[in-house]
């Protein structure tokens, strides 16, 4: 038979478990709300200078810049993974670490000179867990990332590819569409040809409805041009930041919310064990106490 002593012992540290899991979840939820206003404003500004380029492109401009040009070879390849700096988020480290494992080994047969960049303390781990020693290491972004800390790391990767020691740089972070979706990304963001590429069908499909341009560019459209391109990138990295920063906040949220539910259904199980026992116990005090009153009879 079950000790009932043991059963309630049990049940009252699943019991304070589950105020902490129940506690993480809420502040999940809180800064979850947070970043998700931050990403949703870094989308619309990332749209706007899309726009804006493709406004640039019905001036007649041809949109070249030494970022959108496509390098002839890859001799140098520059992999950033993204991750969080704690567990308890369910799968979310877990799937970064493979695509960025797998990503990692595909750049092994394009570029004879790899560099490997992660951000976070459980990406650090795992990819040194498996022999990979980062060239770089990132451990203070958290659930708010700056765009001045993004912008410098951004402003490090132009200056590489302008100079020639950087031809190729990709990203593996968790792409945030809704709370109930998120999946893991791997996107090449050097050269920029997802922009030229954005701009071009934007440019088609506003000659095809005979859009005109609304306003005057000051000083040269071919002078903004060089100013919007390098921020276009900037915008995009620091989206992969906000994105993987809301998607952790999901994760975390989602698994202690499980967490905490499962915690209520082991205590639901343990009390009714501990009522069975504490009943059959009674029971065999009352038998005893009934077997020796009969005996001094």
């Amino acid at each position: 038979m079950a000790n009932p002593r043991e059963l309630d012992k049990r049940r009252k540290s699943i019991r304070n478990i589950r105020k902490i899991t129940r506690t993480m979840e809420l502040i999940a939820t809180a800064r979850f709300k947070k970043a998700m206003d931050r990403a949703s404003a870094a989308t619309a500004y990332t749209d706007r200078i899309t726009q804006l380029v493709s406004d640039l492109t019905k001036t007649g401009l041809e949109v070249s810049h030494p970022l959108l040009e496509q390098r002839e070879e890859t001799e140098n390849a520059t992999l950033l993974v993204l991750t969080a700096n704690r567990g308890l988020c369910g799968g979310f480290n877990g799937n970064l670490i493979r695509a960025g494992l797998a990503r990692w080994d595909e750049l092994q047969h394009v570029a004879p000179n790899r560099r490997l960049e992660i951000a976070g303390k459980r990406g650090i781990g795992g990819f040194r867990f498996r022999g990979h020693e980062p060239d770089q290491e990132f451990t203070h972004f958290e659930d708010k990332p700056a765009f001045d800390e993004v912008d410098e790391i951004a402003g490090r990767y132009l200056d590489d590819y302008v100079t020639g020691n950087l031809d190729r740089l990709d990203v593996v972070y968790m792409k945030f569409h809704s709370v109930s979706r998120q999946e893991v990304a791997v996107e090449t963001l050097l050269p920029l040809g997802s922009l030229a590429e954005s701009v071009s069908e934007s440019a088609a499909a506003d000659s095809a409805s005979g859009g005109e341009i609304q306003y005057e560019f000051l000083p040269s459209p071919e002078s903004i041009l060089e100013e919007v391109v390098p921020t276009s990138f900037k915008v995009k990295l620091f989206k992969c930041f906000l994105d993987s920063a809301v998607s952790e906040q999901v994760a975390r949220m989602v698994a202690m919310k499980g967490a905490t539910e499962n915690a209520g259904e082991l205590i639901k199980s343990l009390s009714m064990q501990y009522n069975r026992a504490r009943q059959g116990r009674i029971t065999s005090e009352l038998m005893d106490l009934i077997g020796g009153v009969e005996a001094i009879k």
